[in-house]
């Protein structure tokens, strides 16, 4: 049973070896760029993990791995240019090194080759890995725009926030656990349980995320502590003090929410409105619930290879605190 680190190297070897003609270099080019600038492979480890809880050899494993993986960077590229996003990962966006042209064909060919690689799973199985697939990539297309929606949005449910979060980023983990136990063998059942292990797990990270973008710190967080607040986020947190604040408190969250204002006096100010409505303890909480969800979830599966899952989830929700 190979480890987190074992596998993460293995789709790091498979990603380098994959070859892109030479022209149309504009085209293809700019997928190597965003290939070369790294990041977790958490999505593709999660296929490979998922398929040791049946089977020891994951060669089958890892076109559909890579396949996650090739998707998650296509909606890198837009998601960039939606969000006007100078760096991702300290480097220049796509858009920003060539033009938003080229990074929104070079995006599509990498979707197209996404679903190349995901068919070439045993042909007893594509359909239902396809279905499960194409399923995903449609709710992060659907969360994708509910958070866009949500900067212009006066009436913003907590509900409404964890279906946006849901489809944004969760589902895409679920997905890629369930194509990982397709692929294995897993029954019905056990891909259920991957799939909504994955979910949980996923909405509990993206809450500690906000959390810990008001109240981290920023040197372990990585990124800048009140960017959120700073761009007027409609975070659990924000509509949660919405829902407990008294009228001055509403007034004034509404106020700082409402301008470009993204100074530190600003940040401070909601800050210590969350702090007095207790919005940090609620938030813990609530991502408690997620976790434990998803705890029971993997605990629900037969299998004795699930200790590099269990990693997986601890490193997942240690990752930002």
């Amino acid at each position: 049973m190979k480890s987190i680190q074992e596998l993460s190297a293995i789709i790091s070897d498979e990603l380098v070896s994959i070859e892109y003609p030479e022209t149309p270099s504009l085209l293809y080019e700019p997928i190597d760029y965003i290939i070369d600038l790294g990041g977790k492979r958490m999505r593709p480890i999660l296929v490979l993990m998922a398929y040791q809880l049946f089977d020891q050899n994951i060669e089958k494993a890892i076109s559909p791995a890579l396949a996650i993986e090739l998707f998650h960077n296509f909606t890198l590229l837009h998601d960039d240019i939606m969000d006007n996003a100078p760096l991702r990962r300290g480097k220049k966006t796509v858009h920003e090194k060539w033009n938003s042209n080229v990074a929104i064909l070079s995006g599509d060919t990498m979707l197209v080759q996404a679903y190349q690689l995901m068919t070439e799973v045993d042909d007893t199985i594509v359909k239902q890995v396809l279905t499960v697939f194409s399923k995903a990539a449609i709710k992060v297309c659907e969360g994708q725009q509910w958070d866009m929606d949500f900067e212009t949005q006066s009436d913003v449910s907590i509900t409404d926030y964890l279906k946006m979060i849901e489809y944004k980023t969760a589902v895409l983990l679920g997905a890629a656990l369930q194509i990982g136990g397709i692929t294995a063998g897993a029954s019905k059942e056990e891909q259920k349980y991957l799939y909504t292990f994955g979910r949980d797990l996923g909405i509990a990270f993206q809450l500690k995320d906000d959390l810990l973008d008001a109240f981290g710190d920023a040197e372990t967080f990585g990124k800048q502590v009140g960017g959120d607040i700073m761009s007027n986020k409609k975070t659990y947190m924000y509509l949660k003090a919405l829902e407990l604040a008294d009228g001055t408190q509403r007034q004034d969250l509404k106020q700082y929410f409402s301008t470009n204002d993204a100074s530190q006096l600003k940040v401070d100010s909601v800050k210590t409105i969350f702090s007095n409505l207790d919005i940090p303890r609620l938030a813990t909480a609530l991502i408690g619930e997620y976790h434990e969800r998803a705890m029971g979830s993997l605990a629900a599966i037969n299998s004795e290879n699930k200790e590099p899952l269990l990693d997986f989830s601890a490193l997942l929700m240690d990752r930002v605190s």
